[in-house]
């Protein structure tokens, strides 16, 4: 499954290398690869593949599941379009709490004790999804774990899932979609030795 979905990642350009020419992330990490994954959605068929291996991929790994939240805000569709083919309840969680109305910061119903799952698009550095985690677990529910779509496998996001005492699964990594740039000839040999290093150096 590795394969196939960074397959398509790579396909409709979700993920792309330029070692050349890095891109600036929201933290100012300097980095040679970007991943877009809201691409996903106005694909349909690759769309209809990721979001049926998301489905799979809860049913398999937390048979326990009892609703599905979403990160905000890349991880709402993809927790919608889940929990539609598995006919879970779904929810999803802000990044801060809403400044007008009720004021939520988890917008659905979630019940004392509910066991979910948390559906991710990326992780790099895991500070933003086990903030999540975290706000579900401060509301009463049992967090089973997280589904993401792609994970950057960075030791810095590692080690935060685990002193935050949860599981990820992802559909994809970052390792699987260089080789497969490396073998189409998306990037030669010394780009591909930039991206090993760049994981190994910032990931820490």
């Amino acid at each position: 499954m590795k394969k196939k979905v960074a397959g398509h990642l790579l396909d409709i350009g979700a993920v792309f290398f330029r070692p050349e020419e890095p891109f600036t992330w929201a933290s100012g990490i300097k980095s040679p690869v970007y991943c877009d994954n809201r691409l996903i959605l106005s694909v349909p068929k690759v769309r209809d593949e990721v979001e049926a291996a998301i489905a799979e991929t809860v049913a398999r790994e937390y048979p326990e599941a009892e609703a599905l939240f979403g990160t905000s805000t890349a991880g709402i569709a993809h927790g919608a379009i889940a929990g539609h083919l598995m006919g879970l309840p779904m929810g999803y969680v802000r990044g801060s709490d809403k400044d007008h109305g009720r004021k939520n910061r988890i917008e659905g119903r979630l019940e004392k004790g509910q066991k979910v799952v948390v559906i991710e698009d990326l992780i790099s550095t895991a500070g933003s999804v086990v903030q999540t985690v975290e706000a579900l677990r401060e509301a009463g529910a049992e967090v089973l774990g997280i589904v993401s779509i792609f994970t950057y496998g960075m030791e810095k996001g590692l080690r935060r899932l685990e002193e935050a005492n949860v599981r990820n699964v992802s559909l994809s990594d970052f390792n699987t979609a260089a080789e497969m740039a490396l073998e189409r000839g998306l990037v030669d040999e010394d780009g591909y030795g930039q991206l090993m290093k760049f994981i190994e150096e910032k990931g820490r």
